[in-house]
Formats: C-alpha cells, structure tokens, sequence
C-alpha cells in the first residue's frame, strides 16, 4: 500500500443489479483523499449499496471500484478502512472491555487511548453487556471501534440517528478532528443535512441509483442562486427557463422560487439570493430528474470496461 493514491475513492460505471432492478447504476466520482464527504440521496437512492460495494459486503454487478488506487477486489485495501453499518453490529454478550479487545487484537494500527477515550467520555461502563446498553451507548461504542483502528477511509452509514444533540455534536467534533489531525478521509451517509452542512466539504448526492452532484461543498453551493419572482400567466417565467437552469422551481401564489444554476446576468425584476446547503441538497432531493452537476475534481475519466465488475 506505499505511494497512495491522491484518491480516497474511484468509482467508474459501478453498478449493482438485483431482481427487482437497478440498486445503483453507472455510479461515476472521484473523492480526494483528507475530505469529509455526505453521502445524500432519499431512501432508496443506492447509499447503503455503494457503501455495501466499499467494504466488499456486496459484489458490484459493473464497473471498477478503488481506494486510494487499489481496486475493491484486493482484500489488503481493507486493512485502511474502518466501516459503521446502520445497525452497528456488535456481540451482545460482549462487555465493552471485550469489545475494544477485539478490536486491539484485530487491527495492527489499534490505538486503544483513543478507543477508551470515545467510551469514558459517554459514561459507559466498560464491565457492562453490549446487550444491555442503550441505543446511544451502543452506537458510541461501534465509534470507538471504527475509530480505534486508525483508518485512512472510515464509511459511516447513517451513524448518528439513535444520538441525542449534544453526543452527536461531540462525534461530529470527533470526525472533523480526525480528519484535520490524521488526514481521515470521511463518507458519511446521513438525512442530517443541516448538521452535515458544518461537517462536511464534499458532497455526492445519488438519485435512484445514479450519481446526480459531486464536488467539494465551496464549489457547488455558490453555484446555484435561489430566485423568486412574479409568475408569468401563473407559470415560471419562459426567459428563465431558456437562459438559465433551473434545478427546481416551485409556485406560490403569484410569485414563483426556484433554485436555478444561472447562466449569465438574471433579470433586475427578480430577487436572488444565494442558498445554504441545505435547501441545495433539498432542491435536488425532490427533483430527482434535475440536471447532474459534478465538478471537474469529482469526474472521473469514462475509461471502456467490458461491463464486468472489477
């Protein structure tokens, strides 16, 4: 694993079929290393499946996927990432002091400071049965697991749903730490768009299946503008349509607001006023059919492949 690869993650054409359909289709992007990513996208949209493919719980049905350039199917790449499952799988019969001696024994970079840090600072008993702890406590432990190993890659999948306010602003600190201190690269599937928006610096958002934006955060956000203005015979006016692009655009009354990417000067008789993140992601969450904007650093280069997965 000596001279990485300046990307944390290469993914060309991966796709995932199952009977019932596409789970993820020609998913293309590129995520430098050292980033704090979101992955966003509504139920369904193909994150858990991507992630699934990242950690070789799910064989791709197409495409290439590597880490730090080393394709998915060499089981060494494993070594440098750490993965947090929605479910956090632990041995309930395990006591917590168990559960971080098996991820010492496990793990040749195993920082157990670290480990015993992320517990104490949840009051969690290190004598107690996983199976009696909170969903809260458990959850704090299964980050002390992922954290503990020291990863270059740590895929977190939906990891603070069962967290009160203030533990998920202690592991969003944690996150944003390690990932300035140790150069951690961060993907992090999440519906926590407000919180992810003082997170992460990247985004990829999946639309059934399909990558729909891609990019660091700087670029992207200040690329769309929110527009309101009065409605033409009740609909968007035809001149913002034709000059500009619209992500999505909604009717209120007699005024209209759309979230536009624009192409040139608006007119005057319009107000325009740049957007949060949030209401970027949101934006593109209800329009799956919204135009694709991936930046040049997120595109990946559509080498030919024969259709298999590799």
């Amino acid at each position: 694993m000596s001279n990485p690869s300046p990307w944390a993650i290469e993914a060309n054409g991966l796709g995932k079929k199952y009977r019932r359909g596409w789970a993820l289709q020609d998913c293309s992007f590129r995520l430098p290393a050292g980033h704090v990513c979101a992955l966003v996208g509504p139920n369904g949209a193909g994150k858990s499946t991507f992630l699934g493919t990242a950690t070789r719980l799910v064989q791709p049905t197409t495409g290439t996927l590597k880490l730090f350039g080393v394709p998915i199917s060499d089981p060494a790449v494993l070594e440098r990432v750490s993965f947090l499952a929605q479910d956090k799988p632990l041995y309930p019969r395990f006591t917590v002091a168990e559960t971080l001696r098996l991820g010492r024994e496990l793990n040749p970079r195993w920082d157990q400071a670290l480990a015993e840090r992320i517990v104490r600072a949840g009051n969690v008993p290190f004598d107690a049965r996983i199976g009696t702890l909170s969903g809260g406590q458990r959850t704090r432990v299964a980050f002390a697991l992922a954290f503990g190993k020291r990863p270059a890659l740590l895929l977190l999948d939906e990891p603070m749903s069962d967290l009160d306010p203030l533990a998920r602003h202690e592991m969003s600190g944690l996150l944003m730490a390690e990932a300035a201190e140790h150069g951690t690269t961060v993907l992090m599937s999440s519906h926590m768009l407000s919180e992810m928006e003082d997170m992460c610096d990247y985004l990829v958002v999946l639309a059934e299946g399909r990558v729909r934006m891609a990019g660091q955060t700087e670029e992207l956000v200040p690329a769309h503008l929110l527009v309101t203005g009065v409605t033409e015979d009740g609909v968007v006016p035809e001149e913002l349509r034709r000059r500009h692009t619209v992500v999505e655009a909604r009717i209120s009354g007699r005024q209209f607001h759309a979230l536009v990417r624009p192409s040139g000067p608006l007119s005057d008789s319009w107000e325009a006023l740049p957007p949060s993140m949030e209401e970027v992601l949101l934006a593109y969450l209800r329009s799956s059919d919204a135009p694709t904007l991936i930046s040049d650093e997120a595109r990946v280069e559509d080498h030919a492949h024969d259709g298999r997965a590799a």
